[in-house]
């Protein structure tokens, strides 16, 4: 596949050849005369935490590859296994660590942010490079905390509009009297404060994305004024006569239940099939637990480095903690 291997006979080897060169990743046997590949793992991870491991074993059983996934191995495969499998595993570790680089056909660069090895997570992802490529409108249903801009980030980055801007809101986090004003856009004069004339994110995110997150806490009198900007793909800036042209991509995204919503009409249903027409469930973190080690060494990287404290790795105890917490704050917590 084009990388540069070096082969060794056993742990204590592989030790010994990575005092000399270090390498970008590493795949061991389980099961080895002397050290095993969960003593090799573990005394890899104590000098150099963030170098991916990937265990192969013919004796492979649940419980080991639980453990070894909490000690944060990164992948655990039985033999005999499919050697795609192991370059796509392979191809992944590189691309998370940041050795992977961009080669154009094939990239990753557009999920860079998204850290996981989940199967589910890897299911919704490939649903959205495909989403990405048409022009739709799509909608981001999960709990706080559990990403959705990281998506609306990346759908985006996948898109033909990925060169153009990519402007997030959170609906939720701005005074309803404001709220227009930030996405439409106003008038000098038009309102006490209004000292210049101002574009409104729909016009500055022309060409390219526009993520409206926790649209469920919208008002309803600008969800009325909304729809008519979707449908019609024009704005009026408040204190303004004319509309104006625009071309966004709009994804939303909320936590909140619009069904229930609709229900009790605080949530109108023509914007959200305008909205929905594309949604996406994003799970939790206790759905997706086997991130917990990765997302686990990532952080605790970005810590250290702003910190510069040489802090390595976390204990197994710890580790066995963290992976059996009920995280209600998703990855955010």
């Amino acid at each position: 596949m084009g990388y540069n291997v070096t082969a060794v006979e056993s742990a204590e080897k592989a030790l010994a050849s990575m005092s000399v060169v270090r390498p970008d990743i590493v795949v061991t046997d389980l099961r080895m005369e002397g050290m095993d590949g969960l003593a090799l793992f573990d005394a890899i991870h104590e000098s150099n935490p963030s170098l991916p491991v990937i265990i192969l074993t013919a004796h492979g059983t649940i419980p080991e590859a639980v453990d070894a996934t909490k000690r944060g191995v990164f992948s655990f495969l039985s033999k005999p296994f499919d050697g795609k499998a192991l370059v796509e595993h392979i191809n992944k570790a590189l691309t998370l660590s940041g050795k992977k680089q961009d080669d154009g056909e094939g990239d990753d660069s557009w999920r860079s942010a998204i850290i996981t090895r989940s199967p589910v997570m890897e299911d919704i992802l490939s649903q959205a490079k495909l989403i990405a490529q048409s022009d739709v409108s799509v909608f981001l249903n999960g709990a706080s905390g559990s990403g959705k801009e990281l998506f609306a980030n990346a759908i985006h980055k996948a898109s033909p509009r990925h060169k153009k801007p990519f402007i997030a809101i959170n609906c939720s986090a701005i005074p309803e009297a404001l709220l227009e004003s930030e996405l439409f856009g106003h008038r000098k004069g038009s309102f006490t404060g209004a000292t210049k004339d101002h574009e409104g994110l729909f016009l500055a995110a022309g060409g390219g994305t526009l993520f409206l997150d926790e649209i469920g806490d919208m008002p309803l009198a600008l969800q009325a004024k909304l729809l008519r900007v979707l449908q019609e793909n024009m704005v009026r800036p408040v204190g303004s006569t004319e509309s104006v042209a625009v071309d966004v991509r709009v994804i939303s995204a909320t936590h909140k239940d619009l069904d229930e919503a609709m229900e009790k009409n605080e949530f109108r249903e023509d914007l959200y099939y305008r909205l929905n027409v594309v949604s996406i469930e994003i799970p939790t973190l206790s759905e997706r637990r086997e991130d917990i080690p990765l997302l686990t060494q990532h952080f605790l990287k970005t810590i250290t480095e702003k910190t510069q404290k040489k802090i390595t790795a976390f204990s197994p105890e710890a580790m066995e903690m963290l992976v059996s917490a009920p995280w209600p704050g998703n990855v955010r917590q």
